[in-house]
């Protein structure tokens, strides 16, 4: 969890105790500095952001650097997921001509679930999705590439076009309909592929530390301990719920990246 649970722990806040129920809030994404390096503070969530990069890049390292014509532990399991990805995620949005693309899908897809699944992760215990400027990050360099692509494989004005004006429509309508298009495919797109995963994460720990709040709170030797009972058994159940979410969310993202590039590879898409 994070630094105010050990503090809500220690003063002994129970259901008989006097004390109210310690709702949680936004002070629990707020972490003190682990280390302040150049007058720029080092938090928890960047030091998860860090673990979770180098277990994508040494996962895949192990599995790849001698690889067998038949795959065998750690090679096999990397397999399956570039398999996945390209399976599930790249060919169904882009087809075969986007393998090309296969690494920074498979390494976006794993590293946003690395970072989601760190919620239930003992000692870590918050996803860094949950802290808006990573999914941000995220996004810009999923937008950077699609400008990019867009404009180099489309041309600067046809793609402009593309994104300002979808197919063959009136042009009595084009006043009303270009800056719309323009407004949802360059802003709003990027904000929803943002949000959508921070807002997902976010809920989902703001829920468990309800739970978990609540299961402590009521402990007691009384009536308090069926609730307490209760709210853990919520917390079990919400966790393994979590783990779908976490997953789902980092497919989703992936997917609508995946979208995104094979407009910019054709104006069809």
């Amino acid at each position: 969890m994070t630094e105010v649970v050990p503090v809500t722990v220690a003063s002994g806040c129970h259901i008989f105790s006097g004390c109210g129920y310690p709702a949680p809030s936004l002070d629990d994404f707020n972490f003190k500095p682990i280390v302040t390096i150049g007058g720029i503070a080092f938090t928890k969530p960047m030091l998860l952001a860090l673990v979770c990069a180098a277990v994508v890049l040494i996962f895949f390292w192990a599995a790849f650097r001698k690889p067998r014509l038949v795959p065998r532990g750690v090679q096999n399991v990397g397999e399956v997921g570039l398999l996945f990805v390209r399976d599930q995620i790249l060919r169904p949005a882009i087809g075969k001509k986007g393998d090309n693309f296969l690494p920074f899908l498979t390494s976006l897809f794993f590293f946003i679930w690395a970072m989601n699944i760190m919620e239930i992760i003992p000692v870590a215990q918050f996803p860094v999705a949950s802290r808006i400027g990573y999914p941000w990050s995220l996004v810009l360099i999923v937008w950077v590439t699609y400008m990019f692509l867009g404009f180099k494989h489309q041309g600067f004005r046809p793609f402009i076009r593309n994104l300002a004006i979808p197919g063959d429509v009136p042009w009595w309508i084009l006043p009303l309909l270009v800056p719309v298009e323009l407004f949802s495919n360059i802003l709003i797109r990027p904000f929803t592929l943002g949000v959508r995963l921070f807002a997902n994460m976010f809920a989902g720990t703001i829920l468990l530390l309800v739970f978990t709040f609540a299961t402590w709170y009521l402990a007691s030797l009384s009536v308090g301990l069926i609730f307490a009972a209760t709210s853990f058994l919520l917390v079990i159940i919400l966790t393994a719920f979590e783990l779908l979410i976490q997953a789902l969310q980092a497919f989703i993202f992936t997917t609508l990246t995946a979208t995104y590039i094979a407009g910019s590879l054709e104006p069809g898409h």
